[in-house]
């Protein structure tokens, strides 16, 4: 990732065509070593390419990837099948109960306080 944030960078700086100096050159003023045969990848996948476009691609591509459990539970809700997210809810207020019960019995088993 660090490698295709440094070609982006190079890109939106005005290099229309980063190469490998330009990448090792933003890494290095960060701290960050490069490794060569990571940084030709992105350079080789990129090269030619109108960043710009790529990103728009990207984004174009990520809309249609499911968001998680937040999209299935609101889905159902919405659905008219209120019943069963009902359910969906004891369950996590039941699993926070148990994690707060958990941290307080880890702490009494170390047999002493953090201030005491």
């Amino acid at each position: 990732m660090r490698y295709v944030a440094a070609y982006l960078l190079a890109a939106l700086g005005g290099n229309g065509n980063p190469e490998a100096k330009d990448i090792k050159k933003i890494l290095e003023s960060v701290g960050i070593e490069a490794d060569d045969t990571r940084m030709n990848k992105v350079i080789s996948e990129l090269k030619g390419k109108n960043v710009d476009e790529v990103i728009a691609t990207g984004y174009g591509k990520l809309a249609s990837v499911p968001a998680g459990g937040a999209v299935a539970v609101a889905s159902s809700a919405s659905a008219g099948s209120g019943g069963a997210a009902a359910p969906a809810a004891a369950a996590a207020e039941e699993k926070k109960e148990e994690k707060k019960e958990e941290s307080e019995e880890s702490d009494d088993d170390m047999g002493f306080g953090l201030f005491d």
